[in-house]
C-alpha cells in the first residue's frame, strides 16, 4: 500500500467532536475506535491523527504532520514556524473566536494590568503571557497552571489568572472580574512550510480548506424557495436578501414562477410573513451542506 499523500492532524479533546462533525459536513467520515489516535478516514489520499492543540503546531513545524488544525494561539505559544492557511473559526460551544484574559478576584484592588507588578501570576500558556507582561514592561512571576486555573486566585494562592473564554461566563462564575484581554484566538489550519510547496499537497490542503470553510459558511445559511405571482414579483424581489441574484423559474402557468434564495437564518422568522403578506405561496426553507 502507497503512503498517503497528506499526513492531517486533527485535536484532541475540546474541539474533537466538533472537529469530526465539520470534516463529516464537508465529505470526509472518520471512523472513531476506542483510545485510537489513530482513526480512519475515507480518502486514500489522507492519514489522520488526533493530537493535543498545543503540540500540533511543533509537529507540523517539525514536518511530522503536513498540516494540521490547532488553535493561533499555540502557535504563538510555541513560536511555530509554520504557513497559516486559513481561519476556522469554530468551537465546542459557538462559531465565535475565543480570548485569552487577564483576570482578577472580583474584590480585588487591582483594575489594570500594570497594577500586578511584582505580583504573581498563573497561566497555561506560558510563553504568550510573559511576552504580554514584557512588552508593557511590568515585573510579574509567571507559573504554570496544570488545571482548574480559576479556582488558584480564589483560594488565595496567586493574584491573577491568565486563561481562555468565549464569553466570560465561566470567569464571572468564580467570581472573577477581567481587567484586559490579552490574546483573541480561533482554530487555524496550518501547514509545514515544505509541504505547502509541494504542488501534490498544497492543492489537497486548499481542496480541505476550501469545503471546510464552506461548510462552516454554510451553517448560518438557509435555503427559501416559493411560488411568486408574476404580478406581485417586483414587490417580492424587494423583501428578499441573497448572496447574488435571487433564482427565478418560469412556471407553466405563467401568472407564477418559482423564485429560490440563500439566506441568514437570522432573517427567516421575519421574512417569510412577509413574503407570505406579498403573495409567496409554498415557502420551503431548507438547510444547507457547503456554501463556496
Amino acid at each position: 500500500m502507497s503512503e498517503p499523500l497528506l499526513k492531517l492532524g486533527l485535536p484532541k479533546g475540546s474541539l474533537e467532536e466538533s472537529t469530526l462533525a465539520l470534516f463529516a459536513k464537508s465529505g470526509w467520515k472518520i471512523s472513531m475506535r476506542n483510545r485510537n489516535y489513530f482513526p480512519e478516514i475515507n480518502d486514500p489520499e489522507m492519514s489522520v491523527s488526533l493530537c493535543r492543540p498545543q503540540e500540533m503546531p511543533v509537529y507540523v513545524a517539525d514536518g511530522i504532520l503536513d498540516a494540521g488544525l490547532t488553535g493561533k494561539d499555540w502557535v504563538q505559544e510555541n513560536n511555530a514556524d509554520v504557513h497559516m492557511v486559513a481561519d476556522l473559526i469554530y468551537s465546542k460551544m459557538s462559531n465565535r473566536p475565543a480570548r485569552w484574559v487577564l483576570a482578577v478576584a472580583g474584590d480585588s484592588p487591582y483594575t489594570k494590568p500594570e497594577d500586578l507588578a511584582g505580583k504573581r501570576v498563573a497561566t497555561e500558556i506560558m510563553g504568550l503571557t510573559k511576552r504580554y507582561f514584557e512588552d508593557r514592561n511590568i515585573p510579574v512571576k509567571v507559573s504554570y497552571s496544570w488545571g482548574a486555573t480559576e479556582a488558584k486566585v480564589v483560594e488565595g494562592l496567586v493574584d491573577a489568572i491568565v486563561e481562555v473564554t468565549e464569553t466570560g461566563t465561566t470567569i464571572r462564575a468564580h467570581g472573577l472580574r477581567i481587567i484586559d484581554e490579552v490574546l483573541v484566538t480561533n482554530t487555524q489550519f496550518i501547514a509545514n512550510k515544505e509541504a505547502w510547496a509541494n504542488p501534490q499537497k498544497r492543492r489537497k490542503i486548499e481542496q480541505i480548506t476550501m469545503l471546510l470553510q464552506g461548510a462552516l459558511r454554510a451553517e448560518s445559511l438557509v435555503g427559501l424557495k416559493m411560488n411568486a405571482p408574476t404580478a406581485n414579483l417586483d414587490a417580492i424581489l424587494k423583501l428578499v436578501p441573497s448572496l447574488n441574484s435571487p433564482t427565478i423559474s418560469n412556471l407553466q402557468d405563467n401568472r407564477w414562477v418559482s423564485l429560490e434564495i440563500v439566506i441568514d437564518t437570522g432573517l427567516v422568522r421575519d421574512l417569510i410573513p412577509q413574503l407570505v403578506a406579498a403573495g409567496a405561496e409554498g415557502i420551503i426553507e431548507y438547510p444547507l451542506n457547503k456554501v463556496i
